[in-house]
């Protein structure tokens, strides 16, 4: 079932009652408000503001969700192609005045020439797996107009793991690197499959980049752990 889509659908439909939870390998669990993925531009975090200020070109908005950051860029006058998985997150992006949304995971997604590729909310997560990291960012490639570019945030997640007395940090052993991460969805008494999810230190992110034919330049770090990077083809 498209639990996170159907959140979104109900939201845009006037039911605000219900809460979507993220529950994770990590052990944690988080009741996310819908509305956190309608916000304006205003309430966005600065990375992904500074991410939309960056953005030029044909645009290629990778996990749309319900379509903010594609209405913001539409608003500046940007060729925005909005992009999910999840058909009624398309639905809802579409209603909302998206002018082009498509539904389609991203590996499948072969057509364009696009100037910028748009992963925010830590978008760079659909490679799944750090073993997964480069071929992602190679078919990602395969997406750019010569002069293109990848504008993407990301968080290391180190901080979540104890550390030991001679400074190192102990990380299951369940996984080959700590940003891989399991999640699934829970609303309305439903829950989705679970799906991998992959947290990208800066080092390792410009590792793969490398390996993919691609440039890593960190633009920004956040308050928590959290970066903004912009890969282009390396020439």
């Amino acid at each position: 079932m498209d639990v996170y889509g159907k959140a979104l659908l109900d939201y845009s439909l006037g039911e605000t009652g219900k809460e979507l939870v993220s529950h994770s390998s990590l052990g944690e669990s988080e009741a996310v408000p819908p509305a956190y993925f309608f916000r304006g531009f205003r309430d966005m975090p600065k990375l992904e503001q500074r991410a939309l200020e960056l953005a030029r070109g044909s645009v290629l908005d990778i996990g749309c969700g319900a379509g903010s950051h594609s209405l913001y860029l539409q608003g500046k006058g940007l060729e925005v192609t909005a992009l999910d998985s999840s058909p009624d997150a398309i639905r809802v992006a579409t209603d909302r005045g998206v002018s082009r949304a498509v539904c389609a995971d991203i590996a499948d997604f072969r057509v364009g020439d696009f100037q910028t590729l748009l992963l925010l909310m830590n978008g760079v997560g659909l490679a799944g797996t750090r073993a997964n990291l480069a071929p992602f960012l190679r078919h990602l490639k395969g997406l750019l107009a010569y002069d293109g570019q990848i504008l993407l945030d990301s968080s290391d997640i180190i901080y979540m793991f104890d550390a030991d007395s001679d400074g190192g940090v102990w990380v299951p052993g369940d996984r080959e690197y700590y940003g891989e991460v399991t999640y699934w969805w829970e609303y309305g008494g439903k829950r989705s499959k679970p799906f991998p999810w992959l947290f990208a230190d800066f080092d390792t992110l410009g590792e793969y980049a490398s390996i993919a034919g691609l440039r890593a330049e960190l633009l920004r770090r956040g308050p928590h752990y959290d970066y903004l990077a912009r890969l282009t083809p390396a020439r």
